[in-house]
């Protein structure tokens, strides 16, 4: 059944403007960091063991260090398939998780936002520096161009994303963002409320 990105069906929910097919694999943004904070590596394993246990594949940066270290390898723990996406740059530094279940290695950076778009139905954004920031803003403009319709959260882990949703308002104020294009940016406090939105709760 075609649903919405709230998982409602498509007859009633077709002004969000956001139509999926049943959500199997889930990228997530993130972190090669931990953080201050120790409730974002907690927000980070409670997502990927949240995601194995509803049969959904992770997706992610193939990272074995900080936030991508710790959803992987809760998702691994929870008998959930998880795909890496890492560009040789990253592999000859020596932070590629070579355990998980696939590990892509590609040539660029762009190669592998590309690639991990391609395997996925959807996004979810834990708390990120630069890297996460950017990826999260090209999906989000890819959609603004209807070069895909795949829900984009944010997983705003502890208030983290709040002065960021701020400055998304201020730029709908400024003329700068369109309103109805700063309303494809999904939020929620918490995994429960992510997996809810994205209809695979």
């Amino acid at each position: 059944m075609l649903v919405s990105a709230a998982g409602i069906p498509a007859s009633n929910g077709l002004q969000l403007g956001i139509l999926v097919l049943m959500i199997r694999n889930v990228a997530v943004f993130c972190a090669s960091a931990d953080g201050a904070d120790p409730c974002y590596r907690m927000m980070a394993l409670e997502l990927g063991t949240a995601l194995a246990m509803r049969g959904v594949g992770l997706v992610y940066g193939g990272s074995k260090v900080g936030l991508m270290q710790a959803v992987a390898e809760a998702a691994l723990a929870g008998g959930g398939s998880v795909t890496g996406v890492i560009p040789e740059v990253l592999v000859d530094l020596e932070v590629a998780h070579h355990g998980i279940t696939k590990l892509h290695v590609v040539d660029t950076m762009h190669t592998r936002k590309a690639l991990m778009g391609q395997l996925v139905d959807a996004f979810v954004v834990l708390p990120g520096g630069f890297g996460t920031l950017e990826e999260v803003f090209e999906v989000l403009a890819w959609q603004t161009l209807k070069l895909h319709t795949k829900p984009v959260l944010l997983l705003n882990t502890n208030g983290f994303y709040d002065k960021l949703l701020a400055f998304l308002d201020y730029a709908v104020e400024q003329g700068m963002l369109k309103q109805k294009n700063r309303e494809i940016v999904l939020v929620a406090e918490s995994v429960d409320e992510a997996l809810r939105l994205l209809g695979i709760a």
